[in-house]
């Protein structure tokens, strides 16, 4: 079963193929890598994630590579835990305004 992994810490300068690269170093094979970036600036927002084939592969990069440096910075590799859901958007953030007053008539 495929372990995917969250990889924190990375520099805006690392790329998916550099990082692909250094996880694979140790000779496990990543089967996808992932960089999050900002949607408005395409920024990398410094955490990514990749995805191994078997745990075993997986552990080995968490074990190897947890804290050693990439780019300048030092990883943090950790299992990736399952997304929460999310509540549902909109709303204008205003929140409860009190209940609603009488409008006074004009004379």
């Amino acid at each position: 079963m495929a372990k995917r992994l969250y990889i924190g810490n990375l520099s805006f300068n690392t790329t998916p193929d550099t990082l692909r690269a250094h996880l694979e170093s140790l000779g496990g094979k990543c089967s996808s890598v992932d960089i999050v970036s900002d949607p408005y600036t395409s920024r990398s927002r410094g955490f990514g994630f990749a995805e191994f084939s078997n745990d075993a592969e997986a552990q080995a990069a968490i074990d190897g590579l947890n804290g050693k440096e990439l780019d300048g910075r030092a990883l943090t590799i950790n299992e990736a835990r399952p997304r929460e859901p999310r509540g549902e958007g909109g709303g204008g953030g205003r929140g409860p305004r009190g209940p609603r007053r009488e409008r006074r008539e004009r004379h």
